[in-house]
């Protein structure tokens, strides 16, 4: 187990989650992750917290439920993190937990690279402040607009909250990834019309070597072009996972894209959208699969008004 690795720990531990001593931690872990999880849990013991590590087996996408012991022992935790191979960020587990006050953050597809370079050595601060900023914008806004390379997509987010995922959880309830930096909202069901050129990454497929196409109608994913398009429909299947289920912008300026979604999402200059479920953040699907796709550089408007020009917010 490496001491680095337990120091950066530590460090995220107490700056982004303020673990103090005599806290109760719940480490959960799947069999591929363990090895990361293993050196939270023992950064957690060495804070004077009260520790636990919690493995299972993989899921089969994200967005699956963990079993129900995990989620209780989540919900009953001060601070819980999620180091797994998928994603638990929108899981009913998360929110439940988050709903009886835990501190959690979700690290799907952390590798050992990503604990100490890229993302996770921001200044959350700044993040922060960047984050906050967006999610205004969203939550004051009903219309969406993406332009790239002549395709648009556009979409209804009126009466919708923007989300923030800044990397502080200090508070109760407060969850979110880690490493982290993005604003996102639930496009209104059924609104969204148009294509997006998807170049950076998909979450269960990783960085693209070449472009992606996405059809949208009536909200729903009708077409996916590209290497990979067969694919991502395969893994969303054929009901409510083609819904578009988010929308999101990337405002950790240390992100990288790589080929890892839980970072390349974060990525200035790029936005995100998804698929499947987003009851966990103000939508009404539940599809038991959320997938997101990453776009660099595109412009974007809310409400008409040009807030992103080929990456840079304005």
């Amino acid at each position: 187990m490496s001491e680095a690795r337990i120091g950066i720990s530590m460090n995220v531990l107490k700056d982004c989650l303020g673990l103090a001593g005599g806290e109760l931690l719940a480490v959960v872990a799947d069999d591929d992750k363990r090895d990361l999880a293993e050196s939270v849990y023992e950064a957690g013991k060495r804070l004077g917290a009260e520790s636990m590590l919690l493995v299972m087996q993989p899921r089969s996408r994200s967005g699956e439920e963990p079993p129900a012991p995990v989620a209780e022992a989540m919900a009953k935790a001060d601070v819980a993190v999620c180091i797994t191979t998928h994603s638990m960020t929108h899981t009913a587990a998360r929110k439940q937990a988050a709903a009886a006050g835990t501190r959690v953050a979700t690290m799907p597809g952390i590798t050992d690279d990503m604990f100490s370079h890229g993302a996770i050595t921001a200044d959350y601060g700044q993040v922060k402040a960047l984050t906050e900023q967006v999610a205004a914008l969203l939550s004051a806004g009903s219309r969406v607009r993406v332009e790239k390379e002549g395709m648009v997509l556009s979409f209804s987010i009126d009466g919708r909250d923007g989300i923030l995922s800044t990397g502080l959880y200090l508070n109760p309830g407060e969850s979110g990834n880690l490493p982290s930096g993005e604003a996102y909202i639930a496009p209104l069901e059924g609104t969204a019309s148009g294509q997006i050129k998807v170049d950076g990454s998909v979450a269960g497929i990783g960085a693209l070597d070449g472009p992606m196409v996405l059809t949208v109608e009536d909200g729903r994913l009708i077409h996916a072009g590209g290497e990979h398009g067969g694919k991502l429909l395969d893994m969303l299947g054929d009901g409510d996972g083609r819904l578009l289920g988010e929308f999101g912008i990337g405002t950790n300026n240390k992100a990288r894209i790589t080929g890892v979604v839980l970072e390349d999402e974060k990525v200035y200059g790029t936005i995100h959208v998804a698929f499947g479920s987003n009851n966990t953040f103000g939508g009404v699907v539940a599809a038991g699969v959320h997938i997101d796709a990453v776009v660099m550089k595109p412009d974007v408007y809310i409400d008409d008004k040009l807030i992103m020009l080929a990456g840079e917010l304005l």
